[in-house]
């Protein structure tokens, strides 16, 4: 009886930006596994679960409508508590992502160094947990649009592309952050002290033109190079209507672009010797 061998070749030349999708597909297996592994030492292994993933983002919703609702004294066109969970949707979404990528490569290393797969799958499986903080935050945005009596803007079918965009942007800075950790291990420490910053930066609890008021006309598109600036802008007027975005909006969707193809070249460029430096 003959059996079939099947023959796994790796190229080591191989330096295409473009994933190898169909490669990927072959080891859907592995990233299934990997996010079912993260979940369970997120939520399933810890004393009260998922009611983590409830009681995060509702103590730093209190904490920035205490400070910019009341302290600071923003103003916006829905009550601010609903005006700021709307923008910490896709924001903790993001630095989820950014966080958890960054060090990825690092904690996989034992399975780096016996075995051969896609390296992208570990930072892109970081992405599908993510998602359970991002629908937690929008359940508590539709509560509170039922509270205060707020509908939807005829533009919520804009929404999911604001989302697309933000997965998009989450995955190109998770990409670089994994792939630059490996090889310079000051990042593990940087990456909390930028989602920090970018949490402020971010116009989640404040409107954009709040921020670029402020600042002089040359810095205003210097702010929005913050990839994370026009997806939260963009979303939420999807969500509550209100001013358009600016064209300010496509210079953070264009560095969302160049941040995540020169990523994936980056970390195809880097991939093959990533055993040897973990």
């Amino acid at each position: 009886m003959s059996k079939t061998v099947h023959k796994t070749i790796i190229d080591a030349s191989k330096k295409s930006i473009i994933p190898d999708f169909k490669e990927l597909y072959q080891y859907k297996d592995l990233f299934v596994t990997l996010a079912w592994r993260d979940f369970r030492v997120r939520y399933a292994q810890t004393t009260i679960g998922l009611l983590w993933a409830i009681l995060q983002p509702v103590v730093t919703l209190l904490i920035l409508s205490l400070v910019f609702g009341r302290f600071v004294g923003v103003e916006t066109e829905v009550p601010h508590i609903l005006f700021t969970v709307a923008g910490m949707s896709v924001w903790s979404y993001f630095s989820y992502v950014m966080t958890n990528s960054g060090s990825s490569i690092i904690a996989s290393q034992n399975m780096v160094k016996k075995i051969y797969f896609p390296r992208l799958i570990i930072p892109l499986s970081k992405a599908v947990v993510g998602f359970i903080d991002f629908g937690v935050a929008l359940l508590i945005m539709v509560v509170l649009m039922i509270y205060f009596q707020v509908p939807p803007s005829p533009n919520v079918w804009l929404a999911p592309v604001f989302i697309l965009i933000g997965v998009i942007a989450a995955l190109a800075v998770g990409i670089w952050l994994s792939a630059l950790t490996v090889r310079y291990r000051d990042f593990q420490h940087i990456v909390p002290f930028m989602v920090q910053i970018g949490l402020y930066i971010t116009p989640v609890a404040y409107p954009a033109e709040f921020a670029v008021k402020q600042l002089p006309e040359w810095a205003a598109t210097l702010y929005y190079l913050n990839p994370m600036a026009g997806v939260v802008q963009g979303f939420r007027w999807s969500m509550f209507g209100g001013d358009a975005p600016g064209p300010l909006m496509y210079v953070s969707i264009l560095m969302i672009l160049v941040i995540f193809v020169s990523g994936l070249f980056y970390f195809r460029k880097v991939e093959g010797d990533m055993a040897d430096y973990v």
